[in-house]
């Protein structure tokens, strides 16, 4: 996974706050949000709609062309929306609920497991599943995390695809409700200011998974997805600065993200 911008304009502004656009003709100015910026068939989009994102992070063990492209080719990579968020995410058979609480948890992931877009094989005798190490720390200087989710794809018996989304960590004590949902994290937003506050949610979140609907036999595929609190857009820091009354239609607040490469479960054959 990666999230680079789709922009033209030679410019790295993939955040909120400092977004360029993504051409000359989408520059800052108060009429840019209904300005058209493509039409496919009979739908025109408008300005508002072109989003600022974002980032492609990658594990690498040096800064160097070379260590670099190393770690694109082992997929271990994850992106962003935005946020400069730092995440964590191992698979393995061996993590227990103690290796959350590790200051080091790069060191205890490698030991003990693989790194995103790495592949399991079968379990070693004695594990009935996989578990998965899954850790991140906020943007220094944005949005508070909201909660970590693991996101399950499975062939099941039948070869067709299936998918589920666990949350598996969260921030300010909430509680599933009766269908097993965490409810919404909050909303400090102050549109007509574009600010928010760091109230709610949580500066780091880390956790021990392991899938309770876990079968050998099937395909399986896991990446895990960072959600902050909700911020700002683009939208809200232009009606600020140019003092332009947005219509009902334009989104003002934003909920950043970030998602991991996958790890891969292949059965043994045979």
């Amino acid at each position: 996974m990666i999230g680079s911008t789709d922009s033209h304009t030679g410019l790295t502004t993939p955040e909120e706050d400092n977004f360029i656009g993504k051409h000359s003709g989408g520059e800052p100015n108060k009429d840019r949000y209904k300005h058209p910026i493509a039409k496919m068939g009979d739908v025109e989009y408008k300005g508002y709609s072109m989003v600022a994102s974002g980032w492609a992070a990658v594990w690498a063990q040096e800064n160097t062309r070379e260590s670099i492209f190393d770690a694109m080719q082992r997929k271990e990579t994850y992106a962003t929306t935005g946020s400069r968020m730092i995440v964590l995410f191992f698979g393995g058979w061996e993590f227990d609920s103690n290796d959350a609480n590790n200051r080091l948890p790069a060191k205890v992931g490698y030991a003990k497991g693989m790194p995103m877009g790495g592949t399991l094989t079968a379990a070693p005798k004695g594990k009935n599943a996989p578990t998965f190490l899954v850790a991140a720390l906020k943007d220094p200087i944005g949005g508070n995390l909201d909660r970590l989710q693991i996101v399950k794809g499975w062939l099941d018996a039948k070869g067709e695809l299936q998918e589920k989304v666990y949350d598996v960590a969260w921030s300010d004590d909430r509680q599933p409700n009766a269908q097993g949902k965490i409810p919404s994290v909050g909303n400090t937003v102050d549109v007509a200011n574009a600010t928010w506050t760091n109230t709610i949610g949580a500066t780091e979140l880390i956790t021990v998974w392991k899938d309770p609907d876990f079968d050998a036999s099937e395909n399986a595929v896991y990446y895990a997805r960072v959600i902050e609190i909700p911020t700002p857009r683009w939208t809200a820091f232009d009606a600020k600065y140019f003092k332009v009354k947005m219509p009902k239609e334009v989104p003002m607040i934003t909920t950043e993200r970030a998602y991991t490469s996958p790890i891969w479960y292949t059965p043994k054959k045979g």
